[in-house]
Parts: C-alpha cells; structure tokens; sequence
C-alpha cells in the first residue's frame, strides 16, 4: 500500500508539468527514508532538469552534509523507467547508481524500442533493488500522448466541440453564433494550455476569425494549425497575427513568414487526417486538439483517428443548422460546466 501511495505522490508531481515538457513524459520523483518523504522532484520543463535529478537536488538541500548516507539506504518512486541514455540531460539511471540508492520503484517502463528496460538493467547491475508495474495504469493514463507519440508513430488526438440540445453544431447560414457558455470558454481556454497544437479548418477561420490563443488562462499558446488548401483566408485575419506559432497546411506553396509556416501537401482531398496526424509526428508535435469545423471533426471520426472527444451540449435549441457530429465511443466521464453539460469520450478500442 505504501507503494502505491508513494507513486501517486509522483503522478501529483508529474502532472505538474502539463503543458511545458512534449514531447517529453511527465514525470515525478519521490524520494523516501524509513518511511519518510526526504526528497521530491518533477520534470518542469523541456530540456531541462528531469525528475530524479530535482529529487535529489532537494535532498542535498533538505538535509546537507547527511545526504549521502540517507540515499544509500533510500527508495526512489518515479512514475517512469528512468533513462538510460544522453540527451538533452544524462541519463537518470547512472544518477540513481552514482547515489547508490537501495531500492527503486517504476511505474511505467520506457516504451521506447532499443531502450525499453536499459534503465532498469543498469540499475540492477549496480545492485540496486528494482519493482515495475505499481499504479501502471494510471501511470500510463498520465503519460497517454507520450505512449500514443512513441507507440503509434503520431500526435494524441483529441476532438473537441460544441452542439446545441437538439445536435446542431454551426448556423447554416455561416453566421458566428456562440453555443456554449462562459465557463466551457475558459475550460477550453485551459485544455488548449495543455496541448501542444490546435487544429481548425479554413471556414472555422473565416467564420469566426479565432484567436485560437489561451487568452482567458496563464499557459502557453498551442501552435496553431490551419487547413487552408488554397490559402483562401485574408492576412489581416487573426491567425496571422504574432501571438503564437502558426501551421498552414496548404496545396500552394511551402515558406516561413515569421512566425508562419507555410506547408505544402498534395492532393490534400485523399487521406487529409492521415497526412496532418503524419506531418505533426514529423514536428514532435504530441497532442493536439481539432476544434473543427465539422468537415474536418467528421474526417477524423470516420477514419477513426481519436484518442478522445470532449463534447459541450448546451441547453439551447435551434430551429435547423448543421448537424453536430455523430460519434461512438465509451463515455468515461460526465460534468456540469455552467449551463452546459460536457461529455467525455474515448473509443471503443482504447482500454
């Protein structure tokens, strides 16, 4: 029990650093003594420090002078297989070796192929104690767009939009009429924080003219991404503006503006989910989220490219418009967002 304990110490850890380490996992450290907590750590931003050397970090700060004895006789808990290899860092396990920790406890090991289990190996080749498998499912559930990134060869995909009680999800007289409320504006504001890309369609764009920015949140813009075959949509348009990095998939031409990147794709009329799920793999791109509109949502539906879909439904009704999508999946979670109620699904085939 204290296993587990202990780890879900480190998923509250990793957690913390959403948003700021993809393509990198979120990962956290527990470092512990005779049963109490001497150090922790997480990793809190990309290329920077990982979790095991925050811990100890906070250990030498903890407690000075006593701090090589405590880790000899110390178990480290760390959400994820420590790394085996030079990076951006060296590789956490040779820290772990050099401290001579007695006993380390893993979540999830390295889904990588050809370092999958390195970590552990070395460990155990210095004597150290090794357990895996604690909490591995919600080890795994933390780190999900890193496992699809590394397993799957592309981006977590997560579906989002907004329908009416009775299914309508746009005017069709292509006028801007808001669905939802307030409170699922900033939800949504939050969620964008936390991905690294947003997806949305050329009539999105020209409908709507969206800032597609966390404006309403602290947190970082999500690259944006807009499909635009023809590169029909104005300059003066707010996607062009300097606020955050933005992808134009397009048939015309590939070039960078500043902070534009222009990118060329042919016969963007066969397979588009496919190729943009491909061509943001190629960019590291880890998560993204399609805000729409529907053409694009129903492409990734009917391809069943979704690893989830998060669906506001308003109390509001509308005489007609365009029907919202339609979409199977398990529903794994229901809340009340002010006036609105937010389903969350993920698809049949995900466990």
């Amino acid at each position: 029990m204290s296993d587990k304990l202990y780890m879900q110490r480190c998923l509250e850890l990793a957690i913390k650093g959403m948003g700021n380490v993809s393509p990198n996992p979120m990962v956290g450290c527990v470092i512990v003594h005779e049963g109490k907590i001497i150090g922790e750590g997480y990793h809190k931003k990309f290329g920077e420090a990982h979790a095991e050397v925050n811990a100890i970090n906070d250990v030498f700060s903890n407690f000075g002078d006593e701090n090589s004895s405590l880790l000899k006789n110390a178990t480290a808990y760390v959400n994820l297989e420590p790394c085996a290899h030079f990076g951006k860092t060296p590789p956490c396990a040779d820290l772990l070796v050099k401290h001579q920790l007695k006993k380390v406890v893993i979540g999830n090991t390295d889904p990588f192929l050809g370092v999958n289990g390195k970590g552990i190996e070395k460990l155990k080749a210095a004597g150290i104690e090794v357990v895996t498998g604690v909490l591995e499912k919600e080890c795994r559930f933390l780190n999900r767009r890193f496992f699809t990134r590394v397993e799957q060869q592309r981006p977590f995909i997560i579906l989002k939009w907004a329908q009416t009680a009775n299914g309508f999800f746009a005017p069709k007289d292509a006028s801007q009429q808001w669905i939802s409320g307030l409170e699922a504006k900033e939800l949504t504001h939050q969620w964008r924080s936390e991905e690294d890309a947003i997806v949305v369609g050329k009539q999105t764009v020209l409908i709507d003219n969206p800032q597609l920015t966390t404006r309403n949140v602290n947190g970082k813009n999500p690259i944006r991404i807009v499909i635009d075959k023809n590169l029909a949509i104005p300059e003066t348009y707010h996607i062009y503006n300097n606020e955050a990095k933005t992808i134009i998939f397009n048939e015309i031409k590939t070039d960078v503006m500043n902070n534009i990147h222009f990118v060329q794709m042919e016969d963007m009329q066969f397979y588009l989910a496919q190729k943009i799920a491909f061509q943001l793999y190629l960019m590291d791109i880890q998560s993204v989220i399609i805000e729409g509109g529907a053409q694009i949502l129903h492409q990734f539906i009917d391809t069943n490219l979704w690893d989830e879909a998060r669906v506001f439904t308003a109390t509001t009704e509308w005489n007609g418009g365009i029907k919202a999508p339609s979409i199977k999946g398990n529903i794994f979670e229901t809340l009340q967002v002010g006036s609105d109620e937010l389903k969350i699904y993920s698809p049949y085939s995900q466990k």
